[in-house]
């Protein structure tokens, strides 16, 4: 697709993963909704990058309703919805509260299943679409104290292959991401460590990997992607 004119919405999009791929749709010329619980860093990135600050927790059923109607109405339509807002908690199962385990199936899953579910419902009326989930290689193997976060990627990846075999015959392409570690904000918010180092990946790296594959002509797409660090030790 041609991403010149086309009008995304991003998830998560004040900071990390989600602000670096708005900025790069927006340098491609689409119009662009930012959507994020904290409005003052959501509204900061908004002004920085041009585009639209629509406040929401996708945990909340109501907030993702209105997030994608108000999408449409000051975009005048949605092609791509990017759903990057993510969330982390890790501990030993023996450690794991159920409240924490929930907080983060609340994020990764079910708000993912809301967002796409407002935008499949705007993507199947004008028979096109893109929806592109931002899991992680989490997603594909498990780890130590990642049950709640890992059984959550997985879950998304699931989602995606059930919602490309719901909307493809109405020329929606569902594409699901897998980043390896990047270097955010994320891991400060989770509780963990992370060493920064300049052959880590950064945002910028997930962004163009989303961009590339949403370039691709409409007649075809890419169901997944991985994308690792060539030698991040």
């Amino acid at each position: 697709m041609d991403i010149t004119g086309t009008r995304a919405l991003v998830t998560g999009g004040a900071t990390g993963i989600g602000k670096a791929i708005a900025a790069r749709l927006r340098e491609k010329g689409a119009e662009v909704a930012i959507m994020g619980r904290r409005r003052e860093p959501l509204e900061a990135t908004a002004a920085e990058l041009g585009a639209i600050a629509l406040p929401g927790d996708v945990s909340v059923e109501a907030d993702c309703v209105a997030t994608v109607a108000a999408c449409v109405e000051r975009l005048g339509g949605l092609d791509i919805l990017v759903n990057n807002a993510g969330y982390g908690h890790f501990a030993p199962l023996v450690e794991m509260e159920k409240a924490d385990f929930e907080a983060v199936m609340a994020t990764n899953v079910t708000g993912a299943m809301l967002m796409a579910r407002e935008a499949a419902k705007q993507f199947v009326k004008q028979d096109s679409g893109n929806i592109v989930n931002i899991a992680s290689t989490s997603g594909l193997r498990g780890g130590k104290g990642a049950s709640a976060y890992s059984a959550s990627k997985f879950a998304l990846r699931s989602l995606s292959e059930c919602w490309r075999a719901e909307l493809r015959p109405s020329n929606v392409r569902v594409i699901h991401v897998n980043p390896s570690e990047v270097l955010t904000d994320f891991a400060a918010a989770a509780g963990y460590q992370q060493q920064a180092a300049p052959n880590k990946l950064i945002g910028e790296d997930i962004a163009h990997a989303v961009v590339s594959a949403l370039e691709m002509h409409d007649r075809g797409f890419i169901p997944e992607l991985s994308v690792w660090a060539t030698n991040p030790f």
